[in-house]
């Protein structure tokens, strides 16, 4: 980066430590769907889940964290356990719904699986709450009815036939997404960009964009020198053509002159 005294810019600092612990609940906007997920989930009656996989360690995540995660994930177009698990430390939304833990990826794939019908279950008791809020999408999911094609009049959209083509329509979606998830994690290509060992340090990071930047740029120096070198010698050239010019117009000026005299001699 340029430094200019006639600018001013904000400091960018990234060393300076909180003076206070920073509260999770000033991560995200009061309105933020993250918010809406963890307030949905957490107030749902997840008694069958939480027996069946209490016993399994003191230090075993809660369903609904799980459940929350899993959800907003998928919701917003994340189906991969790996990127839900990654983004745990760098989406503010996630640290949010996590509490700034990490469930890592087998956790949250093996408990997918193991509750399969249970988390499809309350996925599509979500998006029915969200839509009786009169949220018209849920991330990427439509709940205003408009992939069915029925009577657009007020009447037919609170009728009961109604609602259950869009009951239908959220469980088919969830099916979907279930789908995409289990696929995702069977996958064995990378879904992101992780570093390398060995830039994962930031002396060890600077130090290699260094070097690469000096790969990249030699060359284009290189070019910048010869061509720099070109340029002088054709300036050189052409202020010898033009000296060249001159002289030849000099002689040329000083030969009529001459003849002029020795005519006007002549009379």
């Amino acid at each position: 980066m340029t430094t200019d005294g006639m600018r001013r810019f904000r400091l960018i600092d990234r060393e300076t430590d909180y003076l206070l612990p920073p509260s999770v609940q000033d991560w995200l906007p009061e309105s933020h769907l993250a918010r809406y997920v963890v307030d949905v989930v957490e107030g749902l009656d997840l008694s069958a889940i939480e027996g069946a996989y209490a016993g399994r360690g003191s230090d075993a995540y809660h369903p609904a964290r799980l459940l929350s995660l899993l959800i907003y994930g998928y919701a917003t177009g994340s189906h991969s356990s790996r990127k839900i698990e990654r983004a745990t430390y760098d989406s503010l939304a996630f640290r949010f719904i996590a509490c700034d833990q990490h469930p890592d990826h087998d956790t949250l794939a093996n408990f997918r699986r193991r509750f399969g019908k249970e988390f499809a279950a309350v996925f599509v008791q979500v998006l029915q709450l969200a839509r009786e809020n009169q949220l018209s999408r849920f991330g990427t999911v439509s709940l205003d009815g408009t992939k069915i094609h029925a009577n657009a009049s007020r009447h037919s959209a609170l009728s009961y036939g109604h609602a259950q083509r869009l009951e239908a329509q959220l469980k088919a979606e969830v099916q979907e997404m279930l789908a995409l998830a289990e696929a995702a994690d069977q996958s064995t290509v990378p879904d992101g960009v992780s570093l390398p060992e060995e830039i994962k340090r930031r002396e060890d990071r600077l130090a290699a964009i260094a070097r690469a930047k000096a790969v990249i740029e030699g060359p284009r120096r290189a070019r910048t020198g010869r061509v720099s070198g070109q340029t002088g010698q054709a300036r050189s050239e052409a202020k010898g053509y033009r000296q060249e010019a001159r002289r030849q117009a000099a002689q040329a000026t000083t030969g009529r002159s001459a003849r002029r005299r020795s005519g006007q001699s002549d009379r």
